[in-house]
């Protein structure tokens, strides 16, 4: 047990299995910020809806970054602020799509914004860990040559 603890959890790996159970518990944590940022600046700060998700986005790919820097993707650029660009611009993609389909669902199907979310989230999420799987396997076979 403790060693399958260890391989789903702990130890490198270039699984896809595994880094998408990765991702998605820290995709969860990301999302859990973004979540809680958007109903914080929404809710209780009054900032248009659409204002407060680019703002609880840039939060919830922070948080995501880190986590998956430290346990998803173990591949790296040897040049941190590069790594980061590169994948603040797969979020930016991820961010156009998430915020085109809050747009969509919330003001023209009349969803609860919160409920959109949820959607754009999941769906988001698929772009999200295909677009960075490439990108470290990409990374990966420039390493090892």
């Amino acid at each position: 047990m403790k060693q399958l603890i260890n391989n789903l959890l702990i130890k490198n790996t270039n699984s896809a299995f595994v880094q998408f159970l990765r991702y998605s518990f820290a995709g969860g944590m990301a999302a859990a910020a973004n979540f809680l940022f958007l109903m914080l600046f929404t809710d209780i700060c009054g900032i248009y809806y659409l204002t407060s998700n680019v703002l609880s986005f840039i939060i919830g790919l922070t948080v995501n970054y880190v986590l998956c820097k430290k346990y998803v993707f173990t591949a790296s650029f040897g040049n941190g602020k590069v790594e980061f660009l590169i994948y603040g611009l797969i979020g930016l993609a991820g961010l156009l799509f998430d915020t085109g389909l809050m747009y969509f669902l919330t003001d023209t199907l009349h969803l609860y914004y919160m409920f959109s979310k949820i959607i754009s989230t999941a769906i988001v999420l698929l772009w999200n860990f295909t677009a960075r799987k490439f990108l470290y396997r990409s990374t990966d076979k420039i390493q090892n040559k």
